[in-house]
């Protein structure tokens, strides 16, 4: 490949935006960085009561767009969306925002995966697609869920003392028995080398998985 690869992130939220940008800059640093935002496909999602077909053909063309101006991976940010992805026919890498973080779990052979979100939906969506990943890859790791919601104020300010310290807070007590950490969001990222170190297991997130799953496939 000649000259930098173009990594189109797409996004629904503003906040996801720099914790895949942050990991693309550790972990591909190679990489130009394409941001495309398109702010109402959560609202919109939860209007309509969920992903509907219009919305799932909104996303095709967003994916469409970046492919047709040369994007050479694409990483969306949006847990909703990532089916959209996985279903996605194309040259380059089309990754859906866990399913890198989902092969490295399976791949690492952990006993128990403790997923953490900062509000029960998220974690509950996010406990059954790694179950739902791992069971089809045939893979016996035990999964189970915590929700921490002060790290949601934590992410809103944009405080990574905060974060961590809340993060680190919420699992006392609960990481008895798990091998791993799974951090469910993408705005709970940037706290992760820091809380591996607190908390003395491996803690794997979707940006810097997919961050090391694009550069591996880009440099074949």
């Amino acid at each position: 490949m000649s000259g930098a690869p173009r990594i189109a992130l797409i996004s629904a939220v503003p906040a996801a935006i720099a914790p895949a940008v942050a990991a693309l800059q550790a972990d591909f640093p190679q990489a130009q960085v394409w941001n495309i935002l398109d702010d109402r496909l959560l609202t919109d999602a939860d209007e309509r009561g969920g992903l509907t077909d219009e919305l799932r053909a909104r996303m095709v063309r967003l994916i469409d767009h970046a492919l047709q101006a040369d994007a050479d991976g694409v990483l969306l940010t949006c847990s909703l969306y990532g089916g959209v992805a996985q279903h996605t026919t194309a040259a380059v890498p089309v990754l859906a925002p866990d399913r890198a973080a989902f092969d490295d779990l399976a791949a690492a052979g952990f006993t128990r995966v403790l997923v953490v979100a900062s509000f029960e939906g998220a974690r509950d969506d996010s406990v059954a697609r790694l179950r739902e990943a791992l069971q089809a890859g045939g893979v016996g790791t035990e999964v189970v869920g915590l929700a921490v919601p002060a790290a949601m104020a934590a992410t809103k300010s944009g405080d990574q003392a905060a974060l961590v310290a809340a993060l680190t807070d919420g699992l006392a007590g609960h990481t008895d028995g798990a091998d791993a950490v799974f951090l469910a969001q993408y705005s709970l990222a940037p706290a992760g080398a820091q809380l591996e170190d607190a908390i003395g297991i491996p803690v794997v997130s979707g940006p810097k998985s997919s961050a090391m799953a694009l550069r591996r496939a880009l440099e074949r």
